[in-house]
């Protein structure tokens, strides 16, 4: 990452955070409205699979798709843990609440995201956790946390 590409980065992923509890609550509620929270997910994966094969189509990255074992199989497991998030996200927010369910999903990103940067696990950059790091990442739970407390 360049300096000059660190703002418009991190506005995207600002932008990716806010939309994560957007997509809990919507889908959630129309798994409700539904009455499937299972046929609300399958929706929601037709729809970013429509989108994700536009942009490919467009930006002519189509015919890089292919299964092969020049790449670890572990690497295509992404879409099992999308999977996994969205179907949980969507049976379980509307019943635990949005704020709460992805307090939880917070949390454990931010644990997930030190392990690995810390061990630079698949083919991601290396940065070790030091005791800066977990105290910030002690003060974002806390912060999380608070945020989230009733009462």
């Amino acid at each position: 990452m360049t300096a000059n590409n660190a703002p418009a980065f991190a506005t995207i992923m600002l932008l990716t955070g806010i939309g994560i509890p957007i997509l809990a609550a919507l889908n959630g509620g129309l798994g409700g409205r539904l009455g499937s929270p299972m046929a609300a997910s399958m929706i929601l994966f037709g729809l970013a699979f429509l989108i994700a094969t536009t942009g490919a189509l467009l930006t002519g990255s189509i015919g890089q798709i292919r299964f092969t074992s020049d790449i670890p199989f572990h690497f295509y497991f992404g879409g099992l843990f999308v999977a996994f998030y969205v179907i949980a996200v969507t049976f379980i927010a509307p019943r635990f609440g949005v704020g709460n369910a992805i307090f939880f999903v917070l949390v454990g990103q931010i644990a997930s995201a030190a392990v690995i940067d810390h061990f630079g696990l698949f083919g991601a950059a290396q940065f070790p956790v030091d005791v800066k790091r977990v105290a910030g990442i002690a003060l974002m739970v806390a912060g999380v946390y608070l945020a989230r407390r009733t009462g």
